[in-house]
C-alpha cells in the first residue's frame, strides 16, 4: 500500500478537465492518503471549492498570501507533501513552471518543491503541438519533472486530436510508482563525488579538466529522490537540499570521501580526478621570463578509487564491516576517448570496484558539459549494461536502479 498515509498535494489549473480530478481525489482518499488541493482561481470556473473541500476533507488553498500562521503557505505546503501532482496542467502553468515564474500559489509551491512533481497536461491539440509548449516540457523533463502525455480524442473545444487528459488510472499508477520510487533507497547513505579537481600551480593558475559535475549532481539528486541520505563531495557550487562538501584538489576530495566512507552504503566516484599535481606549488605568482619554455614537475595524485577498493577488501579479509553492518558498494567512472569497453574492462579489473560506468568523451553530444549522456555499466561478474543516449537525470536514475538491486 504505497499510497497509504502519504501526503499528496494536487494542483488543479483552469481547464475543462478539472472536474475529472474529483474522482482522483476520492481514489487517493480511499487508498488512505492525506490529500490537499491547490486550486488556481481560474480552475474554480470549472469546479467548486466546496466540492474539493468535501472530497479531500481538507481546506482548499487558492490565494497566495492567505497566511494563518507564521509560515508562508507555499513553503508549508511544499514541506508537508510527499509528492506534487498538477492535473490538469494547462499550457500557461507548464510554461510558468519551466521558467520559474511564481505568480500564484500553485506556481510558487512548484518553485519551492524539492521532491517529486508529476504533471498531467490537458489542452487544445494546437496548443499541445505548439513549439513553445513542447520546448517547455523538455525543460521540465530535464529537471526531473515527469509529465504524462495526453491522449488523442474528441476535445471539449470541438477539435479532435492530442490534448485530452490521460486516464485517471494512468495518473494514479504514476503517483503510486513515484511514491514507491521515493522509498527505494530509504535508510541508505550514498556518497557521490562530482566535478573536476583543481591542482594549483600558483595563486592564479591551476591544472584541471572540462568536467562540469552535471553527472554527479544528477546522481545525487536521483539518490535523494529515492529517499537516500546523500552526501555530495564536489568541486562545484550547487544549491541542493542535501549535504554538500566543497573541495578543490584530489587530496581534499580523498580526505572527504574517507571521512564519509565507514558508514556509507554506496560510494559513487563520478568526479574527474586529476591524475597529477604540481610537486611544488608556488605561494607567489610565477613571473613570465625571457625563456620560451617553462618546466613544471608533476607527481601522481592518490588513486582514490583504487585505495577505496583496497580499504573495502581489507574489511572483508578481517571479517569486518562498516558501521552500518555491511560493506559499501563502490562505483567508479571512467572517461575514455577511444576503445571504450576494452579500457573499461581493464580498469574494473585493475581497480576492483563493484561497478564501473564508462563514458565516451570523444562525442560532443554526450561529452563534458553536455545535458545528455550515454554509458555502459560494467560489473565485477562481467555483465555489461548499455544505456542509450538520454538526459543525465534519466541516466542517473537507471544507474542507481542497476546498483541498488541487492
Amino acid at each position: 500500500m504505497t499510497i497509504q498515509n502519504k501526503h499528496i498535494l494536487i494542483g488543479i489549473t483552469g481547464g475543462i478537465a478539472a472536474y475529472k480530478i474529483c474522482t482522483l481525489i476520492r481514489d487517493f482518499k480511499k487508498a488512505g492518503a492525506d490529500v490537499r488541493v491547490i486550486a488556481t482561481p481560474n480552475s474554480l470556473n470549472f469546479i467548486t471549492k466546496l466540492t474539493l473541500q468535501n472530497l479531500s476533507q481538507n481546506e482548499v488553498f487558492v490565494e497566495e498570501f492567505d497566511i494563518k500562521n507564521w509560515k508562508p503557505e507555499h513553503i508549508s505546503l511544499a514541506d508537508w507533501a510527499d509528492i506534487m501532482l498538477i492535473a490538469p496542467a494547462t499550457a500557461n502553468t507548464i510554461s510558468k513552471i519551466a521558467y520559474g515564474i511564481a505568480d500564484n500559489l500553485l506556481t510558487s509551491v512548484a518553485c519551492a518543491f524539492s521532491k517529486k512533481i508529476i504533471i498531467a497536461p490537458a489542452m487544445n491539440c494546437n496548443m499541445w503541438n505548439n513549439e513553445a509548449v513542447q520546448s517547455n516540457l523538455k525543460i521540465l523533463q530535464k529537471r526531473g519533472i515527469e509529465y504524462l502525455s495526453p491522449e488523442i480524442g474528441f476535445l471539449a473545444c470541438g477539435y479532435t486530436g492530442k490534448g485530452r487528459l490521460c486516464s485517471l488510472k494512468k495518473i494514479y499508477q504514476a503517483v503510486d510508482e513515484a511514491l514507491n520510487y521515493c522509498s527505494k533507497m530509504k535508510g541508505k547513505k550514498v556518497v557521490i563525488t562530482s566535478g573536476g579537481t583543481i591542482e594549483e600551480i600558483d595563486p592564479v593558475r591551476y591544472i584541471s579538466n572540462y568536467s562540469s559535475g552535471k553527472m554527479g549532481l544528477a546522481l545525487a539528486k536521483s539518490a535523494y529522490d529515492m529517499g537516500a541520505e546523500v552526501v555530495l563531495i564536489t568541486t562545484k557550487d550547487f544549491c541542493v537540499p542535501f549535504k554538500t562538501i566543497k573541495v578543490k584538489s584530489a587530496i581534499e576530495m580523498q580526505e572527504s570521501v574517507n571521512d564519509e566512507f565507514d558508514n556509507a552504503d554506496y560510494v559513487i566516484m563520478a568526479a574527474a580526478v586529476a591524475d597529477y599535481r604540481v610537486k611544488e606549488h608556488s605561494e607567489q605568482k610565477i613571473k613570465k621570463t625571457d625563456n620560451d619554455t617553462i618546466t613544471l614537475e608533476l607527481v601522481k595524485n592518490p588513486d582514490i578509487l583504487a585505495e577505496l577498493c583496497e580499504r573495502k577488501s581489507s574489511l572483508q579479509i578481517k571479517s569486518c564491516c562498516c558501521e552500518r553492518g555491511k560493506k559499501p558498494i563502490i562505483v567508479g567512472f571512467c572517461a575514455e576517448s577511444e576503445n571504450l569497453l576494452e579500457n573499461a574492462k581493464a580498469k574494473i579489473a585493475k581497480k576492483g570496484c563493484d561497478y564501473l560506468v564508462a563514458n565516451d568523451i570523444s562525442r560532443k553530444d554526450i561529452g563534458f558539459n553536455s545535458e545528455e549522456n550515454e554509458v555502459a555499466i560494467l560489473s565485477q561478474n562481467g555483465e555489461i549494461i548499455k544505456l542509450e543516449k538520454a538526459p543525465k537525470n534519466i541516466i542517473a536514475r537507471k544507474i542507481l536502479e542497476c546498483i541498488n538491486t541487492k
